[in-house]
């Protein structure tokens, strides 16, 4: 896997261009069809003319029953799979669906425009074809994550997108997650995923590699989708089977909530404030529990809960809602 060091190396070079799997978007995607009859989707960080989120959506327009798919990239005006951000213009690709009645997106009825500008997801013409969109769907830059659902929740866009886990504590998403506006997708709770990179990426840590077709390739660990549409599973019940003990579940030192060190482990007949790892996301049911906080926003010293003089990981604290 590549390690945290590397990762961040790339990041600080602006290297976090990371190419998703079809199959991840499939996966994914299709927890969530409903939501998109007849809306107008917006892919905006990829090369639209070999990005599987374009290859997606267009083969998909009518079983979806899209309105319109709009995708751009950013500084690239060449059909390679991996932008080297050397052309200072951009384009976007508009496809309306099927004309000819083969159900497949012909180059003749994909619409072609040259952007003015680089095809940063902040510049005005890109702002301009966001207001046109109703859900955006796509893998960001890492680097750009808060900055990049900042724009979104701010314009009011439904979404779809790839990001760390790590986010989800950052002051500027943890709020959106308390708040029930933001939470995590279907299909990835754990392990890591396998990205496309570009040529010049360095491929010195265990897990990356070339495959039988030339692509380079890593595996990133604590990948997630992010998003605020709602599906069925997210309401699924957490079944818990363990009872309150206070020898098995320890108050902090510093806080007044037990820790419960995996999910698995939340009590069946507890009451009370609860910290958890951040990995409870994965299986939250707003229906079920409340999130309270989390130990920065709490105010725990150091800025961490402690059990006996020992330092934790970051922690949520969360709390049974009450049922009538």
């Amino acid at each position: 896997m590549p390690r945290t060091d590397e990762l961040t190396q790339a990041r600080r070079g602006g290297n976090d261009e990371f190419y998703t799997q079809l199959a991840d978007i499939e996966r994914e995607v299709v927890h969530y069809r409903d939501h998109f009859r007849g809306k107008t989707v917006l892919c905006n960080c990829d090369d639209p003319r070999v990005s599987n989120f374009f290859h997606y959506f267009a083969y998909q327009f009518e079983a979806l029953g899209l309105k319109r798919l709009i995708t751009t990239c950013y500084k690239n005006q060449t059909p390679n799979l991996f932008s080297q951000h050397d052309c200072e213009r951009a384009i976007s690709l508009v496809y309306d669906g099927d004309k000819n009645g083969n159900r497949v997106p012909d180059p003749e009825e994909i619409g072609i425009h040259e952007l003015q500008g680089d095809g940063d997801f902040r510049s005005a013409e890109c702002i301009e074809l966001l207001m046109q969109a109703d859900i955006v769907v796509t893998n960001p830059p890492f680097s750009l994550f808060r900055e990049y659902v900042k724009q979104l929740v701010d314009f009011n866009k439904k979404f779809l997108i790839l990001g760390n886990v790590n986010a989800l504590t950052t002051r500027d998403i943890f709020p959106l997650v308390m708040d029930n506006r933001i939470w995590l997708g279907a299909s990835i709770h754990s392990g890591d995923r396998k990205f496309w990179v570009p040529d010049h990426y360095p491929l010195n840590a265990s897990g990356c590699g070339i495959d039988e077709d030339g692509r380079r390739f890593i595996r990133v660990k604590g990948v997630r989708w992010y998003t605020n549409m709602d599906y069925r599973l997210r309401h699924d019940e957490i079944i818990l089977f363990k009872h309150y003990t206070p020898d098995v579940y320890p108050t902090y030192d510093n806080f007044d909530a037990i820790e419960v060190s995996t999910v698995a482990d939340i009590p069946c007949d507890y009451d009370g404030m609860m910290g958890v790892p951040i990995t409870f996301l994965d299986k939250y049911n707003p229906d079920q529990f409340e999130i309270v906080g989390d130990d920065v926003s709490l105010g725990a010293t150091k800025g961490r809960f402690y059990v006996n003089g020992r330092r934790l990981y970051s922690r949520l604290v969360i709390r049974r809602r009450k049922t009538a």
